[in-house]
């Protein structure tokens, strides 16, 4: 029996991709598995109303064609279901579907869904909302606000806020408390990851599993500027973990406070304010992967 399969299409993630994916999903999805629909977002948020209704309809596996931000959308909306999340990566960093080995190339990602090999992966909470893959404050999450003002997107851009605004961001006193203890620590960067990566290859967590029932707190404390391309360049030869201004500690939950507001949960911006609970959601999701 053919399975229901939805795409999920966002139609400004990354830079474009989306054009393909119609042409693409015609020419390469095997009809004699597959009955597909498409959909298309039209706003921020749409993917999980779009995703929630294809669950009510009852297909079986629903794919976020777009970039993190739209695989958190449609994963947080098939959590505790039978329904499969697919990726089709076009977004700016796919760090998810990095992490999980799924092909960057368009049409060899769509035969990773022919295979149709499903796993269950964990999920964790900020607060009340969900992430798939990161989510934290500090640097990377003023990058992320930044981000998202910008029409176009695409790594360049991200990359421009990331070294424009490196030698003016200040670091900001967080109170941490994981694993039964409470740390003090002016913070540029404390990143929840389930996933090792925020996208690009950019390895925040070089021994995160998104499978093991724990995740990985990373905390980088503030360091001088002369530092920075150096732990700019740790992120890309994933040694970050080595540096002597980086912990990472595995744990079920943290509670953290902040001096600021903002967030990021898998590379979108968020405002939670001061205090962020986090939570592991163990394998409340299933993920094809190759």
């Amino acid at each position: 029996m053919k399975k229901k399969i939805l795409f999920i299409v966002n139609p400004i993630s990354g830079v474009g991709r989306h054009k393909t994916i119609e042409k693409l999903i015609d020419e390469e999805l095997d009809r004699n598995l597959f009955d597909y629909e498409l959909a298309y977002t039209k706003a921020s948020k749409h993917a999980i109303d779009l995703s929630r209704q294809g669950v009510k309809e009852n297909f079986e596996i629903i794919v976020a064609a777009g970039g993190d931000g739209s695989v958190n959308e449609v994963g947080r909306s098939l959590i505790g279901t039978n329904a499969a999340l697919a990726i089709l990566p076009c977004g700016s960093g796919n760090g998810t579907a990095r992490h999980m080995k799924i092909p960057i190339n368009l049409r060899k990602a769509i035969q990773v869904i022919h295979r149709n090999h499903i796993t269950s992966i964990d999920t964790f909470f900020v607060n009340e909302e969900i992430a798939i893959n990161t989510a934290g404050i500090g640097f990377a999450a003023h990058i992320a606000h930044e981000f998202s003002k910008f029409k176009k997107r695409g790594f360049n851009n991200y990359l421009k806020i990331a070294v424009k605004d490196s030698f003016k961001f200040k670091s900001q006193q967080c109170e941490i408390t994981v694993n039964g203890e409470t740390k003090k620590m002016n913070a540029f960067i404390i990143d929840i990851a389930n996933g090792t990566q925020w996208g690009n290859n950019a390895v925040i967590a070089p021994h995160a599993k998104n499978n093991d029932g724990l995740l990985d707190l990373c905390m980088v404390r503030d360091f001088p500027y002369v530092n920075f391309p150096l732990m700019a360049s740790r992120l890309f030869t994933k040694s970050i973990h080595r540096s002597k201004f980086v912990e990472i500690i595995k744990t079920k939950e943290a509670f953290i406070r902040q001096e600021k507001t903002y967030a990021h949960i898998d590379g979108e911006p968020y405002h939670m304010g001061n205090e962020l609970r986090i939570k592991i959601n163990p394998l409340s999701l299933k993920v094809i992967v190759p």
